[in-house]
């Protein structure tokens, strides 16, 4: 019965790294996900030369991702910053979305936040351990990078991550149908 569990859960994870190579983005639906974090980590190395570069527990991606959708309405972006820990591989633990930290963020239909405001969230960050290791925001219909998206980072810090779903977050959410981008510095 171990070697079958061992066996399925392999395969599992096999499939699942596979879904993940294009975008490096893995989501992880176990319960003691800490520890099996590691295990994925090994054998990603194996599948894809190294590990995830995000990792985020399935059952809080699909949470946050219903309400990035509901956020949106169907008619304007909507997003949030990602926190988590920052070690080998970015871990994400919580989304903080742009509306909380600055209410009036997704009132002209795109992104836009007052510097002002991030005060509160850099207060949570110390507070909770936490810190932004990535960004999400929806796009109305593919995820591809936009002009606006490169020359206006959320987070202008070389190497930080930003992820895109598109469709207003309505469709499919997982590694290969969204857009993984990281920040080279000079608005690239």
């Amino acid at each position: 019965a171990y070697f079958l569990t061992s066996f399925l859960r392999f395969s599992f994870l096999l499939m699942e790294l596979t879904l993940a190579m294009s975008s490096r983005l893995l989501f992880l639906s176990f319960l003691n996900w800490e520890r099996e974090a590691e295990e994925t980590e090994q054998l990603a190395r194996f599948v894809i030369g190294g590990p995830p570069d995000i990792i985020c527990p399935v059952d809080v991606w699909d949470k946050w991702m219903a309400e990035l959708a509901r956020r949106s309405n169907r008619q304007r972006e909507s997003g949030a910053f990602l926190l988590g820990t920052k070690k080998k591989v970015r871990r994400i633990h919580e989304f903080v979305f742009y509306d909380d930290v600055d209410p009036d963020a997704l009132s002209t239909g795109i992104v836009v936040i007052d510097g002002r405001r991030l005060g509160w969230l850099w207060e949570h960050c110390r507070r909770t351990g936490l810190e932004v290791v990535a960004d999400v925001h929806v796009h109305p219909r593919g995820f591809g990078q936009s002009r606006s998206d490169q020359a206006n980072p959320v987070i202008a810090e070389v190497g930080h991550k930003a992820i895109i779903i598109p469709d207003f977050a309505t469709g499919s959410t997982s590694p290969g149908g969204i857009g993984v981008y990281e920040y080279l510095g000079a608005r690239r």
